[in-house]
């Protein structure tokens, strides 16, 4: 595991931003041969986002040949909901690249049959021959997309339940009123994040600190769906001073150190 401190989240999100960009660009893909990208929402990822848009804007990084598949959609809202995480990706990033329409992949929440859903969600992952990056965040109670603690981590795409934990920090997208943030949503499964070729977990904030010893120094274990990055060849994860409040003190200077031997 790799872990990137950064002294604060416009730091971390540069970063992110510029790794997500090199890895596009040492594929170089082409209309056959396209990079994969998974994606959350949220609002750790929308520094990263403004970050990629910028690069793009500035000519270092084309989306033009790339493939993106979210993590997870509220059931029961229609996409161009103001709430819909479809909503928040073409706010965010989409509309501000040249990635092809076509190229992007959420789940579909309002789908009349929501298991065949998922099921079509991972056959189209697999069609395109798997997610070469998955990009994500992770919840204060270590959730990472909707799968909550206890999740199996053999989990694949699926409806879930959010716990009132979720539904709470969620309601400050829907006008702070947790009645109004659905219980259900259909999300990517651990396995298929874990799946991934490389992931990069993003975490900032004191209110992550838990989450982030978890995901470096805990026990792998379920009740922290985060820990399972452990497990991952690939993994990275950036955060800024202020998630590491969790962490030993020699943890955090044994990656601070290796870091700035690469420098």
């Amino acid at each position: 595991m790799r872990v990137v401190i950064q002294k604060d989240f416009l730091s971390m999100s540069k970063w992110a931003a510029k790794l997500i960009a090199d890895r596009i660009n040492e594929f170089n893909p082409t209309p056959d041969r396209p990079f994969v990208l998974g994606l959350p929402t949220g609002s750790t990822p929308v520094g990263t986002y403004k970050e990629l848009v910028a690069l793009h804007k500035e000519g270092y990084v084309s989306f033009k040949h790339v493939f993106t598949f979210n993590m997870d959609e509220y059931v029961g809202l229609e996409s161009d909901h103001p709430q819909s995480y479809h909503t928040f990706m073409w706010e965010n990033l989409f509309n501000h690249i040249d990635i092809k329409k076509e190229h992007v992949h959420i789940p579909d929440g309002t789908a009349k049959d929501l298991e065949a859903e998922a099921l079509r969600y991972e056959e189209v992952i697999k069609a395109v021959g798997g997610i070469h990056l998955f990009l994500g965040g992770v919840g204060g109670d270590g959730h990472i997309a909707f799968n909550e603690p206890y999740s199996s981590f053999d989990s694949r795409t699926r409806v879930v339940t959010l716990t009132e934990h979720t539904r709470r920090a969620n309601s400050r997208f829907f006008e702070n009123k947790i009645d109004l943030v659905p219980r259900h949503a259909l999300t990517v499964g651990v396995k298929t994040v874990m799946s991934a070729k490389e992931v990069m977990i993003l975490i900032s904030g004191a209110n992550k600190a838990q989450a982030l010893h978890a995901a470096v120094e805990g026990p792998i274990t379920q009740a922290w769906p985060i820990s399972t990055l452990q497990l991952h060849k690939e993994a990275i994860v950036v955060c800024d001073e202020a998630a590491c409040g969790e962490l030993k003190v020699s943890t955090y200077n044994y990656f601070k150190a290796l870091e700035e031997a690469l420098v």
